[in-house]
């Protein structure tokens, strides 16, 4: 899809939207724990729809109306199940260790960049410990064995998925398991929300120094009833909206005290406007593109380092944001880890291709506000991976988009 928005100041409030990181974790607890539980989530993405129906490829009893997901979890193994975990990346990431701890003779699907996307060395402690894995095509792994409880050692600033993958599935073991993290941690914040996860369903896991104990053979057990809180990656656009617009943008629903790492984005905003700003986005990489857009448009250069995880997403998003602000008449330079961002009084506008990437696709969106031509977003659709909705609450914020399918 195709789509051209003409430049216009927007205004006004809206709601936040349910957080998929949130969403993930909570389903994936839900479908290991004892008891049946309803987890409010009002909208869906399709992230949140490949873990729900992984979930039910293993197993579990998962249905969704009135914006509610009923979920009755797993009741034994399941063989020969094929998990389709689309482009999601926490999909793959948290449960491919799921489904080693619980034996599930199974394959797993991915698509788009996902299959480059790297595994290790997540996929080397699981082949330690027990499970066999292996990769009869590019983008299907075949799934075998049972994990063994003991020590696994993970890089701390490779992905913290591969730490939260770990953390849901060695409960399930008979024994006591450890998690030995090397390195900086980064991106602690989503650590954070995935020990909240389990703690709220009973789990009894603790960070001890940079060792996480984890005990096993204690069952999750469900708390009846969990909501999911908004979510402040997607947030961040409407915010950097009303930062770079003349009106006020007021984004209602969200949790200040969020372990949601991605809450930053308000003081991050508020150091780019001021100019001159460095930027460490270790711990909030997702939210370069849509920062780098206020700071294409703030005074001085801003610098963002530590984002070399961007070049393995759904695009290489290093090169996607700067050839986007490019595009619209912006100044940004890649680095190896990064992007320079020179500030501009406004753009120009133009065309730009979302790489089929849905953060690429809404940071352009919101560029809009500060150009002074029409920007048209080819491949438009990439919204559904994360907030198929983003473009009509765009229109209901004042903004005036074309659709071409």
């Amino acid at each position: 899809m195709r789509v051209t928005i003409a430049p216009r100041q927007l205004g006004g409030s809206i709601k936040a939207i349910a957080s998929k990181s949130e969403a993930h974790r909570l389903l994936i607890c839900a479908a290991l724990a004892r008891g049946e539980t309803e987890i409010a989530c009002g909208q869906l993405s399709a992230d949140i729809n490949a873990t729900a129906d992984c979930l039910r490829a293993l197993g579990a009893d998962i249905d969704y109306s009135g914006g509610v997901f009923r979920v009755k979890p797993l009741d034994g193994g399941v063989r020969g199940a094929v998990l389709d975990v689309g482009e999601s990346g926490s999909t793959l990431r948290f449960l491919l260790p799921v489904a080693c701890a619980l034996g599930a003779e199974c394959k797993i699907k991915m698509h788009g960049r996902l299959p480059a996307r790297p595994l290790s060395p997540l996929w080397e402690e699981l082949e330690a410990h027990g499970a066999v894995l292996t990769r009869p095509e590019p983008d299907v792994i075949s799934v075998s064995g049972t994990l063994t409880a003991g020590d696994y050692t993970l890089a701390a600033n490779v992905s913290s998925q591969f730490i939260s993958g770990l953390l849901f599935a060695l409960p399930l073991l008979g024994r006591d398991s450890r998690i030995v993290l090397t390195g900086d941690i980064e991106s602690a914040g989503y650590i954070d929300m995935t020990v909240r996860a389990l703690r709220r369903f009973g789990s009894d896991c603790e960070l001890c120094g940079r060792t996480f104990a984890v005990k096993g053979g204690r069952p999750l057990r469900s708390p009846k009833t969990a909501e999911v809180e908004g979510d402040w990656s997607n947030a961040a656009f409407w915010l950097t909206a009303g930062a770079i617009s003349q009106n006020n943008i007021v984004v209602e629903g969200l949790t200040a005290d969020s372990p949601q790492g991605d809450r930053a984005a308000a003081a991050a905003l508020a150091e780019i406007r001021r100019g001159g700003a460095v930027i460490d986005a270790r711990d909030i990489p997702d939210l370069v593109p849509v920062l780098s857009v206020a700071a294409a448009v703030s005074p001085g250069t801003t610098e963002f380092t530590g984002a070399a995880r961007l070049r393995i997403k759904e695009s290489d998003r290093l090169a996607a944001t700067a050839a986007m602000l490019t595009a619209l008449g912006g100044d940004a330079e890649e680095r190896p880890d990064g992007l320079i961002v020179r500030g501009k009084p406004a753009l120009a506008g133009g065309t730009v291709s979302s790489c089929n990437d849905h953060r690429i696709a809404m940071s352009a969106a919101v560029a809009s506000i500060a150009c002074t031509g029409s920007v048209t977003v080819d491949g438009a659709e990439a919204v559904g991976k994360s907030y198929p909705a983003f473009w009509d609450d765009f229109e209901s914020l004042g903004g005036c988009i074309t659709r071409e399918e």
